[in-house]
């Protein structure tokens, strides 16, 4: 008997005894599990209703600043996007003009606001240009903002008080070197397209008439139909409602072919100053650090709302073209334009101021 082993002490001997019937020790250990599991879950939950929730955009309504004064084509195009943005996508916009600074104030509320998206810089071709036109810019136009989106041009319009004679370019011309301190051209901005179309004009005509910089299209537009300026070169869509009213003589469009917005003024070539080839465009811009999940969001929401107001022709009635280019087209348009431009200003002689 002494040499017989019983099941259980053989067992006992090659490995330990697993029984059926689970510990308390175990039956804890499946507790504390249990627990953390839905902790976590719970917890992940919470996380994600959060994360939601901060995705939510926007929650509020949008600042959309125009550096220039109401009334001026930026203005008209930003309020027609605001409102398509807000019929179309239920967004709330509000349209702040802060003029003044060559549209630099304006500019520079939206590089110092929170990069949240919520608010957002509705300007044209100027504001990429304000190092090339100022000896003390307070940013660097490109590399201080977020590039959204490209989304016009439009040609501009060469308009000269009533209370001037000439009814072409080539009259105009004549009149002006017999007596060039007779004539003075506005522009709404230094480096806007309208001064640049202006600095092209003395340069193909062979003049050098003055200029002189106003805080925007209106007040410049109004010192011409008053006679206290004489010239004003800039988008067809401020200009024509005082041209057609003859409270300025429109002269011609600064494009290769007439538009068809106002298909009765000629172009620069045909009334006498061959090579005037200039148009505007328009853009939206953000400060620097705006996530790129905005940046993607705004620029697709914009460029669809563009798109809808092309389709119904509200675009067309304002002389625009509708242009839909992505941050990184924007971003590299904007370095060509510059580097253009600045060729522009130098065979001029301009010096920033």
């Amino acid at each position: 008997m002494d040499n017989l082993k019983t099941r259980e002490e053989e067992v006992s001997e090659d490995q330990p005894v697993t029984s059926s019937r689970p510990s308390a020790g175990t039956g804890i250990l499946r507790r504390q599990l249990l627990a953390t599991s839905l902790a976590g879950l719970g917890a992940s939950l919470v996380v994600g209703r959060a994360v939601a929730q901060a995705r939510k955009f926007p929650d509020r309504p949008i600042k959309i600043i125009v550096p220039f004064p109401a009334g001026g084509g930026i203005d008209a195009f930003a309020r027609l996007v605001g409102e398509k943005l807000r019929q179309t996508r239920g967004f709330a916009t509000v349209i702040e003009n802060r003029p003044g600074a060559n549209g630099t104030i304006g500019g520079v509320a939206v590089r110092d606001a929170e990069p949240d998206g919520y608010t957002i810089l509705f300007s044209a071709s100027t504001h990429v240009m304000a190092q090339q036109v100022m000896k003390h810019a307070p940013y660097d136009p490109i590399a201080d903002f977020s590039a959204i989106a490209r989304v016009g041009e439009a040609p501009m319009m060469l308009v000269m008080s009533p209370k001037m004679a000439p009814r072409n370019i080539t009259e105009l011309v004549a009149e002006a070197r017999k007596q060039p301190d007779q004539w003075t051209f506005a522009t709404a901005a230094l480096g806007s397209p309208g001064h640049l179309a202006t600095i092209a004009f003395n340069h193909l005509s062979g003049l050098n008439l003055k200029i002189v910089t106003y805080r925007g299209t209106a007040p410049a537009l109004n010192d011409v139909a008053g006679g206290h300026v004489q010239l004003l070169i800039d988008p067809v869509l401020a200009l024509l409602p005082m041209a057609n009213g003859n409270q300025v003589k429109g002269l011609a469009v600064t494009s290769a072919k007439r538009t068809a917005l106002a298909p009765e003024y000629p172009t620069a070539a045909e009334s006498g100053l061959p090579g005037l080839e200039q148009s505007t465009w328009y853009g939206v811009w953000g400060p620097r650090k705006l996530p790129a999940d905005l940046v993607a969001e705004l620029s697709a929401t914009i460029n669809a709302a563009v798109e809808e107001l092309d389709k119904e022709g509200r675009l067309a009635t304002l002389g625009i073209e509708r242009v839909s280019e992505n941050p990184a087209q924007l971003e590299q348009f904007s370095k060509r334009y510059v580097e253009r431009s600045a060729e522009l200003l130098k065979a001029a002689g301009f010096e920033p101021t």
